[in-house]
Formats: C-alpha cells, sequence, structure tokens
C-alpha cells in the first residue's frame, strides 16, 4: 500500500473513532440530562436561598421565610395545587407532587410498572395516610428514579432527588381530600432484598418513601421514614 493510501485509511479510521467518541458523548449527554438537569435546579435554588412551590405540574421559586417555625403542631401553609387530592403526595423540597396509585402488588413486576407510569405506588396491604389505630400503621410508597428520558416518563422519575431529604423535612399526603402531614426522621440504604421496611408492621403512625439507589439502577434502596405530625 502507498503513503497515499495508508494516508487516507489512517484519516477514515480517524474520523470513525472520533465520529465514535462524539456519538457516545452526545448519548450519555442526553440519557443523564433529566437526572443532571433535577440536579441542577436544585443546586441552584439552594445558592440563591428559594425553595420549591409547586403549582399545578410547574415547579416555581419562592422565597424562603428565615422565620419559619419548625412543623411541630401547626402546619405551615402551602402555597400549591396538588395534582391529586383524593391520593397524592406533595415534598416541596425536591418539588414532588404527584398522584399516588392506591393498593399496588410490589410483587407483581407487570402491575407496579404499569402503575409507575401514572403516579407513585401505595403497596398494597400498607396502611393509608393518617392511619394510627391500625394493626399496622406504615404507609408505604414506592416510585422510580429513572434517569434516561425513555424510562423518565412523567413519574417513573418522580423521586429522582428523595436522597435530598434530610431529618426534620416535610412531606405532605393527601387522601379523600384530607391533608396529612409526615416529618423525616430516617434514612437508610439497603440491599435490593431487604424488604423488612415494607413487610414489618408498625404500631407507630410512620410513612415510607422507596426508590432504588444510586438513581437508575437496581442495586440498592434509599428509603425514607417520617412520622405523622399531629395537627
Amino acid at each position: 500500500m502507498n503513503r497515499k493510501k495508508r494516508f487516507w485509511v489512517f484519516i477514515t479510521i480517524r474520523t470513525l473513532a472520533n465520529s465514535l467518541i462524539i456519538l457516545g458523548v452526545v448519548f450519555a449527554f442526553i440519557s443523564f440530562w433529566p437526572f443532571v438537569n433535577q440536579e441542577l435546579k436544585f443546586w441552584l435554588n439552594n445558592l440563591r436561598g428559594v425553595e420549591y412551590i409547586i403549582e399545578g405540574d410547574e415547579v416555581l421559586a419562592a422565597e424562603r421565610s428565615q422565620n419559619a417555625l419548625p412543623i411541630i403542631n401547626t402546619p405551615k401553609p402551602i402555597s400549591i395545587k396538588p395534582i391529586n387530592t383524593d391520593f397524592g403526595i406533595v415534598i416541596e423540597k425536591i418539588g414532588v407532587n404527584a398522584p399516588v396509585v392506591k393498593n399496588v402488588d410490589s410483587s407483581n413486576y407487570s402491575e407496579y410498572i404499569n402503575a409507575l407510569q401514572s403516579g407513585v405506588a401505595h403497596a398494597q396491604g400498607t396502611a393509608l395516610p393518617g392511619s394510627t389505630t391500625a394493626a399496622n400503621n406504615n404507609v408505604f410508597l414506592f416510585a422510580h428514579s429513572a434517569i434516561n428520558p425513555i424510562e423518565a416518563r412523567r413519574y417513573n422519575s418522580v423521586f429522582y432527588l428523595l436522597r435530598k431529604l434530610e431529618k426534620g423535612d416535610r412531606i405532605i399526603t393527601f387522601y379523600k381530600g384530607k391533608r396529612f402531614n409526615y416529618e423525616v426522621f430516617d434514612k437508610i440504604v439497603v440491599e435490593a432484598d431487604d424488604v423488612k421496611y415494607l413487610t414489618e408492621p408498625s404500631k407507630d403512625p410512620i410513612l415510607t418513601l422507596q426508590t432504588c439507589d444510586p438513581p437508575g439502577s437496581s442495586l440498592r434502596r434509599l428509603i425514607i421514614t417520617a412520622k405523622l405530625v399531629k395537627n
């Protein structure tokens, strides 16, 4: 092969290799954009000293009150229009405003995958918001935290930023038109096969939220536990 042919073979191979690298970068950017977008919004709002106020499907920024009292007995009003008050969940800190699909069999893959396309799933056999006197007062809700546009449909990615919740943060649930406030007291990452947070009954009125960890994977589970706030 003469020098001229070798030169053009080299140019062709290098061009092909560079094109594949660029395509890989573009694909990675597109795949992770929903997750990165949520992270950037959260970071910018914290930097500016603002918090999420949810109105319908839109997340707006509002000035955070420096004198806001902790949620103890009287719940702080929320300037929101919940998507669903028949059964819904709102987490102001991370911009969650979603309906909840009731009595989903968490052991039936096709059932819960279909449910998660419509909202956050409520595990079958667990309590309903506000429950205080049942044999099990644990309200167990779970959702995906998909990180690519194919999987990250409207509600499949609702728990992207669940790990941002800390002790004392507020989670608001609605059931049959009534509002029930919960306050986070525990956050833990467990193995994927650890189901005790779902199966073990609780005499205390609690809310348990579960999603995958890291986001978009099935390696482990992130568990957020909150207690019912008595108003």
